[in-house]
């Protein structure tokens, strides 16, 4: 229950953990973000890049290459925490996004060599992410957030104007992530989780696949909708790690593992019940869920060799209800700076509990920030990954053309039946988007800065003839072929680095266009060539959003690769995901008189997008600047062409591993 006795600005509070940062945002009615703070993870690559400098180096400076320097670091969570900009004051993610350098976004750095980074790469294909660290930095940015909230109070007290509350916690998260901890210490049984993009468990998937009749494995996607026998899903990176790591294996026997994703490690700890859950949108990526019944399936937990009274697995839970109140146990708290000590301690003895009862996983996620609530809606984020999501609304589709069935949300609480019942969706996902440009800038270092492929792909009128499949983990939707590998083909010596930086970012988008080609003969159910299927369907227009969703440049190849039925529309809000947990936060107050800030979903649509008017009045948009749409310049023979160069390029890419480790290596 919501206490409006006084007047305030009520505020719903967004967690979002992605593959390389962690956020935390508290918007208003509006969607606007009134406070935030973000923490960039520091990685594996970034470790050996730069070195901290000795106290007999000299001054670190600027140049026009982009050189970073080094600012005062300060401590979090026991990592010394630092700044780092370039000559125009800015940071740069690695999706791509161009942050200005301010108090609300740090990078995380090393204290010394011994010390490991937040997201590390141990081996070739190998991801793996450091549960306590994530959620040192979630509560460090959470506290961030409510200094930012006192400060603004106190101006808004002397001047009269009801102050801002934070009435309800979201959480979105990246997917699959699987975690593992002790139910007796509640600490992780390993320093890392296996991060969604990690291929350590290719061996393990393809021994399973090929030990598994077609018709099992065509029902084990039934019941999933999941292709199972891929490294993607939660499944085999928990059997992986009861098969190499001692210490789980201890544990499962001694009936001691707990086994989550991020949402589930997060809401465990940050709820003073160390409530178990997991929402549909993440259990139903783990390869445990049956779709029909809601509930883990004994069948696949059998096909796993997983004894559910060994291992602990979390309560499936709908997207939008209460999970609990808000707090950071001892656990957490020990590791805390003092600093967000003293802001969590006068938080809490001055402002009311805020219940958690809002999580998606992060596509989901976007889905709902996206606005996109009618079946037949599409969706785009490109992230580290790229990731396409169709509200096929209470229907649930079984793709035929390599896409996923997946949930986009459950919002039980809501008026109208229709819109309470679990959603539906199909999915398709690129492993590699904005990473790509990473590895173009931090590996090839093409340009000093994310945000110039854009401008640099755009020196040349095309790639020149290079292709270029960024399969850095092998191919997903709607090829699903791990043993594929990243390549660049077609190169001459005409060929110059604005060539490949434009190949680099049509890889991504020509994966895109397949993902909408198999999803929109799904839904027609029919197959045939893409521009007709996509003119029958209700699919005329791809909403984007995340950080290469920013550069004109690329949503401009992106358009010319799609063609001229399909309009590019980008979000004119650039944090959809956060945005789309907290609507779901807000949904979850079973009473809509307790929803202060949208009572129903077409409420949202009207605050957040046209500023409480209705669609079609006149008035100006606050967002309006932000709102672009982007249409094909490309003529039918062109984009023809370099979808065949495309399709070669996928074919001689496909199996690599397959090739390596096999016979047929000549003697």
């Amino acid at each position: 229950m919501v206490d409006i006795s006084e007047p305030i600005v009520p505020l719903i509070a967004s967690v979002d953990v992605g593959t390389t940062s962690s956020r935390a945002i508290l918007f208003n009615k509006l969607g606007q973000e009134v406070a935030k703070h973000q923490i960039e993870y520091s990685t594996t690559a970034s470790k050996f890049k730069a070195r901290k400098p000795k106290a007999t180096d000299s001054p670190p400076s600027t140049s026009s290459s982009g050189s970073k320097y080094e600012t005062q670091p300060r401590m979090l969570g026991g990592v010394a925490m630092k700044k780092t900009m370039t000559e125009d004051n800015q940071i740069f993610t690695a999706e791509g996004v161009a942050i200005s350098q301010n108090d609300f976004v740090t990078i995380e750095e090393l204290e010394d060599e011994v010390e490991q980074p937040t997201l590390r790469f141990p081996q070739p294909g190998w991801v793996e992410v450091c549960p306590t660290n994530v959620l040192v930095y979630v509560v460090e940015c959470l506290a961030a957030t409510f200094e930012i909230i006192e400060t603004l109070n106190v101006e808004r007290v002397k001047h009269g104007f009801p102050i801002y509350k934070v009435t309800a916690m979201g959480i979105a998260n990246m997917r699959e992530t699987t975690l593992v901890w002790s139910k007796e210490t509640g600490k992780p049984l390993v320093n890392y989780g296996i991060v969604w993009n990690d291929t350590r468990n290719t061996k393990l998937v393809s021994d399973k696949q090929n030990a598994t009749p077609k018709d099992m494995q065509e029902e084990l996607r039934r019941i999933t909708g999941l292709p199972v026998f891929s490294t993607y899903f939660s499944c085999s990176k928990l059997r992986w790690l009861l098969d190499n790591e001692p210490v789980v294996k201890a544990a499962y026997d001694k009936s001691d593992l707990m086994f989550g994703t991020i949402d589930t490690w997060l809401i465990y700890h940050l709820t003073k019940s160390h409530t178990f859950v997991s929402d549909i949108t993440n259990a139903s990526r783990t390869g445990f869920m049956n779709l029909d019944t809601l509930d883990y399936d004994d069948r696949l937990l059998e096909f796993w060799d997983i004894d559910r009274s060994k291992c602990s697995l979390p309560k499936i839970v709908s997207s939008a209800e209460y999970y609990g109140d808000f707090t950071v146990h001892e656990f957490i708290y020990d590791q805390l700076n003092v600093k967000s000590k003293k802001i969590l301690d006068k938080y809490k003895d001055t402002h009311p509990i805020i219940p958690i009862q809002g999580c998606l996983g992060d596509q989901s996620a976007s889905l709902v920030g996206q606005m996109a609530f009618k079946p037949g809606a599409a969706k785009c984020t490109y992230g580290t990954g790229c990731f396409l999501l169709l509200n096929t609304g209470n229907l649930k589709l079984i793709s035929k053309n390599g896409a996923l069935t997946t949930f986009g949300y459950w919002f039980p609480y809501l008026e109208n039946e229709e819109h309470s019942k679990p959603h539906f969706a199909l999915e398709g996902s690129v492993a590699v988007a904005g990473a790509v440009v990473q590895w173009l800038r931090d590996n090839l270092r093409l340009f000093p800065r994310a945000e110039d492929v854009g401008p640099l792909a755009s020196q040349v009128k095309d790639s020149g003839g290079v292709v270029f499949v960024p399969a850095f983990s092998g191919l997903f939707a709607p090829y699903w072929d791990p043993n594929a590998r990243a390549s660049i083909m077609g190169m001459s010596q005409y060929t110059t680095a604005a060539h490949i930086a434009r190949a680099a970012v049509e890889g991504v988008c020509f994966q895109a266009r397949a993902i909408l080609k198999a999803m929109s003969s799904d839904v027609l159910q029919e197959s045939g060539d893409f521009e007709d299927t996509y003119e029958k369907s209700a699919l005329s227009t791809l909403a984007v959003d995340g950080g290469m969703s920013r550069s004109d440049e690329v949503m401009q190849i992106q358009a010319n690769i799609l063609g001229p039925c399909v309009k590019v529309r980008r979000s004119p809000t650039s944090e959809c995901t956060a945005l789309g947990a907290a609507i779901a936060a807000n949904m979850g107050f079973k009473n809509p008189d307790d929803r202060t800030l949208w009572r129903e979903l077409p409420d949202v649509k009207r605050w957040v997008y046209y500023a409480g008017h209705a669609k079609g009045e006149k008035y100006t948009l606050p967002v309006e600047m932000n709102l672009k749409i982007f249409t094909s310049e490309s003529s039918d023979k062109e984009r023809r062409e370099h979808w065949h160069l495309w399709e070669t390029a996928i074919e001689r890419s496909k199996g690599w591993l397959d090739s390596v480790n096999g016979n047929s290596v000549a003697k």
